[in-house]
């Protein structure tokens, strides 16, 4: 389901002659106030700048366009930054803690590795054969720019294959075959095809100034830190110097959590002061439970799966953690204690499949030769039941989806289709000017790709439809999907940072339309949620280079070759993984403490079995236990409506704008693999530096916030590996009881008499 290296630079004695962000900041930091016209910089007026204050307070209003992009020294730290956060990213995410090797660690390493490339490599110039065409292999200094790029490599690297769960639960789960050629084939296709229709709407997300896309200023400001001259406050620190003490804590802190005091993950409390009272760690337990009074004091544990608090406004943060809160200290407890689809024979939170009885439900049971759902071997084993959490999480996404809808429809439905009539019909900011200067990608260019991914699909599909089982139309069906939902979702990604996800509804469809087929299924669901997902990560990018002023040919270029270059790490990684680690993805059969659990594959291959095999007519529809689930539909289409009404009858109640339905509702979509404990520390973390520090401090945070972000990223990240490779590898362990996750066994305990499990009471 989802979701995301660096040393800071000195004051060059003598600075790059073209350096776009070279400028006289004022004392409370960036951005400039005042610029001069120098080596082609367009002079801007004081008040010329974006209408989104936190874009105005991070990303410079200035460029110089002959700052030469293609370099060999690009090309080769982005090939190999991608190559490496592929590799790392695929490898841990088998993991029973998984860690995300971010973009952001490539981007600090490619700074002295660039400066250093700059420093040895020859300036002789090379012309092409029977061209007039020059290039060298040493332009000059490392620029901005050359580290943009290179990051936007690292970003294709680090953010992972979602086909490479089809690959994965084939393998490891349902130990069947499928070749590696097929795997490429779904992989790289089900990665590209969502980049045709980003083309499509650049023109709604990546231009307008109000798509701000805020989890791109983090990395802004970081290249600023690291390129800029900054003049040190009285009695203060620079940017640089904060983020190389932030970064060092955050390396030396991790080996705490990481490995030394692992229960600093999740210090459930409530679970310490009852220790033998199922109730109590229910409640308590940060891991399996409600987590009341739960706490990480891990930053791994707390960006996990929400990503950085400090990158995501508050507003945002507080449309989801009500959402958390109504979930889970509302409509699960209720649903719980009361019984409700016998919930208490069940876990109150697990994502595991049970008999009606109580006991671990065995898939394999109720397949056939044919590798489809045998439905005679159904009827005599049983029905599958869920605990009552997993139920209403799908409800939850099912009301998002269609809550999504409603919200871009009534608070965004004018603007989009005036936009439709004239796509110019909204003044440039500063940033839109700047880009003027750059030609655009051609629209055929993407139209182009998109037809190719497409053919590729539809072949892949019906040449090997055996492993596959999904048919060209479910191909073309799929894209319809996703090409539907990108404008919408790509809008909530834009301006609240969080990204609302198809999965489910793919995963519905397909399994009416084609029930009983797994692989089917999950083809399907990734065809139609992924390309979504991608073209949202692709304006994402563009949006990055936006405001950076990079040229749109080189952003396009960029992704492309680092997308493709990820898809083929990520499916070798998976591969080698899968054949050689015994047992791995089965947690009953591994040694004990063995980390190869592959808790979002286990996920992946729930969904497979729920909406593929077993199908939602049998769980959701008129054969199914949790029919009244479907309401969730209707509720999630009218939340929107109430507080629109509100919003037009008192438009002066500004915190009425706040309100984001589909934040709010789909707030707990990412719960599993998501827990409790990374929602309460999450929100703790994002109401002190959003919220108190942003209002209070302002010129702090300004100065600081996005930094902060990018340190604790970074030292997470390489603490991670180096421990990992130091000591987990070696099988050095340390034995004692802080470094139980989450001391809370009991929260995995049904409450419904008779019900006998291993380790729990009977009631």
């Amino acid at each position: 389901m989802a979701f995301t290296p660096y040393v800071s630079r000195p004051s060059l004695k003598n600075p790059p002659q073209h350096n776009h962000c070279k400028t006289n900041l004022p004392k409370s930091g960036f951005p400039p106030s005042n610029l001069k016209k120098k080596h082609g910089e367009e002079q801007l007026q004081v008040d010329d700048q974006s209408p989104i204050e936190e874009v105005a307070l991070t990303v410079a209003t200035t460029d110089d366009p002959t700052t030469p992009v293609y370099t060999f020294r690009m090309w080769t730290l982005g090939v190999l930054s991608c190559l490496i956060l592929a590799f790392l990213n695929q490898f841990f995410s088998y993991r029973t803690e998984p860690l995300t090797v971010t973009a952001i660690s490539a981007q600090i390493a490619a700074l002295p590795l660039g400066r250093l490339m700059a420093a040895v490599l020859p300036t002789t110039k090379f012309t092409v054969p029977f061209t007039k065409w020059q290039w060298t292999m040493n332009p000059g200094p490392f620029n901005i720019k050359e580290h943009v790029l290179i990051t936007i490599f690292a970003n294709a690297g680090a953010g992972g294959a979602y086909a490479i769960g089809i690959v994965t639960i084939l393998k490891a789960f349902y130990k069947k075959k499928i070749t590696f050629f097929v795997g490429l084939l779904i992989t790289i296709t089900t990665q590209m095809i969502g980049y045709g229709w980003a083309g499509i709407f650049r023109g709604y997300l990546v231009k307008p100034a109000h798509m701000w896309w805020p989890q791109n200023l983090v990395q802004v400001s970081l290249f600023r830190t690291l390129h800029e001259t900054d003049q040190r406050l009285k009695g203060g620190m620079t940017r640089t110097q904060f983020f190389l003490i932030a970064l060092t804590c955050s390396f030396a802190y991790y080996a705490l959590p990481g490995y030394l005091f692992a229960m600093l993950s999740s210090l459930s409390w409530v679970c310490w002061a009852w220790p033998n009272s199922v109730t109590a760690q229910q409640i308590g337990s940060g891991y399996r439970g409600l987590g009341v009074g739960a706490i990480a004091l891990d930053w791994a544990a707390i960006s996990s799966y929400l990503l950085s608090p400090l990158a995501t406004p508050f507003f945002a943060i507080a449309n989801i953690f009500v959402g958390f809160i109504l979930v889970m200290y509302v409509i699960t407890p209720i649903a719980y204690w009361n019984n409700l689809y016998d919930a208490k024979t069940f876990p109150v939170f697990s994502s595991k499949f049970f008999q009606a009885n109580g006991q671990q439900y065995n898939i394999n049971q109720v397949i056939d030769s044919k590798f489809q759902l045998n439905e005679t071997a159904y009827e005599s084993y049983g029905r599958l039941h869920l605990s009552t959490f997993f139920a209403f999480t799908y409800g939850v996404g099912f009301a998002a989806l269609t809550a999504t809808l409603s919200h871009v429809i009534l608070y965004h439905g004018w603007e989009i289709w005036q936009r439709s009539k004239s796509a110019l019909s909204e003044k440039p900011d500063v940033h839109a000017r700047l880009m003027k200067k750059y030609k655009e990608v051609p629209q055929y260019w993407f139209l182009g790709l998109l037809a190719a991914m497409i053919i590729l699909s539809i072949a892949a599909c019906e040449i090997y439809n055996e492993q596959l089982q999904l048919r060209w139309w479910g191909v073309l069906l799929a894209c319809g999907v996703a090409l539907f939902f990108t404008l919408p979702i790509g809008i909530i990604t834009a301006t609240t940072n969080q990204t609302p996800g198809l999965n489910i509804i793919t995963e519905y469809m397909i399994g009416y339309i084609y029930p009983g087929r797994p692989v089917a299924n999950v083809c399907f669901k990734t065809y139609g949620y992924i390309s979504m997902a991608q073209a949202v990560y692709f304006l994402a990018d563009f949006k990055l280079g936006h405001y950076m002023k990079i040229p749109p040919h080189a952003m396009f270029h960029a992704q492309l070759m680092g997308t493709v270059i990820a898809a083929i790490v990520n499916l070798g990684t998976a591969w080698w993984l899968l054949t050689t680690i015994t047992n791995i993805c089965e947690p009953d059969l591994l040694p004990e403490n063995s980390p190869w659990t592959c808790p979002s594959d286990t996920v992946f291959f729930d969904a497979s079995v729920i909406w593929g095999l077993i199908g939602p007519k049998r769980m959701f529809g008129s054969l199914g236990i949790y029919k009244a689930v479907n309401w969730f539909f209707l509720l999630g289409a009218l939340a929107p409506v109430p507080f629109w009404v509100a919003h037009k009858l008192f438009p002066k109640t500004k915190w009425l704008l706040y309100i984001n339905t589909p934040i709010l509702i789909g707030a707990t979509g990412i719960m599993p693999p998501a827990t409790a404990v990374n929602y309460t520390s999450w929100f703790v973390v994002g109401f002190i530096f959003n919220y108190i520090i942003f209002r209070h401090r302002k010129a702090w945070w300004q100065r600081y916030n996005y930094v902060l972000s990018a340190a604790l990223d970074a030292g997470l990240a390489f603490m991670g590996v180096l421990v990992y490779f130091i000591l987990q590898l070696e099988h050095k362990s340390i034995n004692w009881w802080g470094v139980n996750l989450d001391n809370c066994p009991l929260a995995a305990c049904p409450t419904a008499p008779g019900i006998i499990r291993t380790g729990c009471p009977v009631f």
